[in-house]
C-alpha cells in the first residue's frame, strides 16, 4: 500500500477560502448599501447585493482564491485588476437598469472592497508563509530528470523556504551519480524504453512509495517531448500532477507568456522595463520623489548635520567615488560616521573582513564614531543620497552603488548589476543588509535588475521602513 505523506497539500489552513469570500461579501456589501441610502438612491439593496455578489464572483475567475494566489505576495496586482473590473461592471448595471450615472459617493464606498481584501490577501499571505517556514502546507514532489539538473533543482529548492514544495525523492535518468543527497527511488535509462509504460510504471511506483504528490520532470537530451507526454498521460490517469522545469530562473510571473504553434508549446518573456516609458517613468518619480523627501526632511537633516559636526572633528558630509548605471562613476554623498582617515585605514583592517565577497563589513569596526553608529543603525547617514537621486545618479530604489575597487573583480553575471541605476534603498537593504553572504546580495539584485516595476519599487519602499526601525544587519 501506499504510504500517506506526512504534510500534504490539504494540511494547509481550511479557512482562507471561506473567509476570503465573507470578507468580499461584506467590505463590498456594507459600504455600497450606506452610501446608496444616504445619497437617496432607488433599490439600495439590490445594488448592494449585487455589489456584494460581484466582488466575490470576480475573485473566482480570476482565481483569486487559490493557493498560487495567496502564495506570490498576497495577489495584490490581480486585486486592483478585479477591483476595476467591478467597478466597471457595477457602472454597466446601472445603465442597463436605466438609473443615472454612478454617484461620487457611491464610487467612494467601493474603496474598501479594494482596502479590506488587499489586507485579507496578505494576512493569509503571511500565515502561509509561517506555515510553510513549520514544514506545514507543503507539496511532496518527485524530481525526475538527469542527474546535473536534479542536483540543480533540489540546491534552487533549498535556498528559500516561502514557496509549497519539498523535494522527497529523485529518479535520476541514466547512471550519473547525484550529488544533492535527496533519496533516489529508481532510475530510468537514457534511451526510451521499447515498452512506453515502463517509465511511467517506475515513476508511479517511486511516487506512490514517497507519497508524493506532485511530480517535476526537467527535460533533456534523454527526456525528449514525446517520452515526457506518455508519462504526463500515465500520470494524470492515476489522479498525479504534473510539472516541467524549464530551466529558467529568477525570472518575474508577469514576464512569462504561454503561446503553441505547430503543436509546440512556446514560453514567450518578455525584456526587462528598463527603457521607454517605463523608464521615464521611474525617472520622474525618482526626481518628484527626492524632491518630495528633501522639503519634507529639511529640518532632520539640519539636526543630523549639527550632531555629525559636534559629535567628531572633521567636515559634515563624506564623498566618496561610486559606480553607478552602465559603469558610470559618481560622487555619492553621506553623513561622516568615521573618523576622518578612515580610507588610510582600512587597509590595516583587511583581515578583519567579514564579508565573504568584494564588499569590506566589519560588525564593530574602529573607525565608526558613537554618532555614526546610531547613523548606520537607522540608514540616516544615506539621507544625502537624496540629492544624488535629485541629480540623476541614483534612483530611490535599486542596486547598492558598488566601490571600484569592487567592480573590478566583477565577473559577467555580476556586472549586469550595473545595468539600472543603484538605489538609496533596495532588495539589500530590506533582506538582511550586511548579514547577506555576497552570493544571496548578488542573486537579490539580478532579481531586481531583471523583474523591475513601478509596483515592485513601492513595495521595497514600504518595506523600508520596517528594515530601518528593526537595524538588522546595519553596522
Amino acid at each position: 500500500m501506499a504510504r500517506r505523506p506526512v504534510h500534504r497539500e490539504e494540511t494547509r489552513a481550511r479557512w482562507y477560502r471561506p473567509v476570503s469570500v465573507c470578507v468580499d461579501l461584506l467590505a463590498a456589501a456594507l459600504p455600497v448599501a450606506a452610501a446608496i441610502v444616504e445619497v437617496h438612491e432607488p433599490h439600495p439593496l439590490r445594488l448592494a447585493a449585487a455589489a456584494a455578489l460581484l466582488w466575490p464572483l470576480t475573485g473566482f475567475v480570476s482565481r483569486r482564491y487559490t493557493p498560487q494566489a495567496w502564495g506570490d505576495g498576497g495577489g495584490l496586482r490581480a486585486v486592483v485588476r478585479d477591483w476595476l473590473v467591478l467597478v466597471g461592471a457595477l457602472a454597466t448595471l446601472r445603465v442597463v437598469c436605466g438609473l443615472n450615472s454612478v454617484p461620487a459617493e457611491a464610487f467612494t464606498a467601493l474603496i474598501p472592497a479594494l482596502v479590506c481584501t488587499g489586507l485579507c490577501q496578505k494576512v493569509i499571505h503571511r500565515h502561509l508563509l509561517a506555515a510553510r517556514r513549520h514544514a506545514r502546507a507543503l507539496r511532496h514532489v518527485l524530481v525526475v530528470g538527469e542527474a546535473s539538473t536534479l542536483d540543480a533543482v533540489v540546491a534552487q529548492l533549498a535556498q528559500r523556504t516561502d514557496h509549497e514544495y519539498v523535494i522527497v525523492g529523485a529518479c535520476p535518468v541514466g547512471e550519473d551519480e547525484v550529488h544533492s543527497g535527496v533519496p533516489l527511488c529508481t532510475r530510468l535509462p537514457l534511451e526510451a524504453p521499447e515498452a512506453p509504460e515502463a517509465d511511467a510504471a517506475a515513476v508511479l511506483g517511486a511516487a506512490d512509495e514517497l507519497g508524493a504528490d506532485l511530480v517535476f520532470v526537467a527535460p533533456g537530451p534523454h527526456l525528449s517531448g514525446e517520452r515526457m507526454r506518455r508519462l504526463s498521460w500515465a500520470l494524470y490517469d492515476r489522479g498525479r500532477s504534473l510539472m516541467v522545469l524549464p530551466g529558467i530562473t529568477d525570472v518575474a510571473r508577469r514576464r512569462i507568456r504561454l503561446t503553441s504553434a505547430a503543436g509546440l508549446t512556446l514560453l514567450h518573456i518578455t525584456p526587462p522595463l528598463h527603457r521607454g516609458a517605463h523608464g521615464a517613468a521611474k525617472t520622474a518619480v525618482d526626481r518628484l520623489g527626492a524632491l518630495l523627501l528633501i522639503a519634507l526632511l529639511a529640518p532632520l537633516l539640519l539636526l543630523l548635520a549639527l550632531a555629525v559636526r559636534l559629535g567628531s572633528p572633521g567636515p559634515v558630509l563624506y564623498r566618496q567615488t561610486r559606480v553607478g548605471r552602465y559603469g558610470m562613476r559618481f560622487a555619492m554623498w553621506k553623513f561622516r560616521t568615521m573618523v576622518v582617515d578612515a580610507d588610510r585605514l582600512k587597509d590595516g583592517l583587511e583581515a578583519e573582513n567579514e564579508n565573504d565577497g568584494h564588499m569590506f563589513k566589519m560588525r564593530r569596526d574602529p573607525r565608526v564614531t558613537p554618532v555614526g553608529r546610531v547613523l548606520r543603525r537607522y540608514s540616516l547617514d544615506e539621507l544625502p543620497q537624496l540629492f544624488n537621486i535629485l541629480f540623476g545618479h541614483m534612483s530611490l530604489v535599486g542596486p547598492r552603488p558598488p566601490l571600484p575597487e569592487e567592480v573590478v573583480k566583477y565577473n559577467g553575471i555580476e556586472m549586469r548589476r550595473l545595468n539600472v541605476r543603484p538605489g538609496l534603498t533596495g532588495p539589500w537593504q530590506i533582506s538582511g543588509r550586511s548579514d547577506l553572504s555576497w552570493r544571496e546580495t548578488v542573486a537579490l539584485d539580478l532579481r531586481y535588475v531583471d523583474n523591475w516595476s513601478l509596483g515592485g519599487d513601492v513595495s521595497v519602499m514600504a518595506r523600508t521602513v520596517r528594515a530601518v526601525l528593526d537595524g538588522q544587519g546595519a553596522y
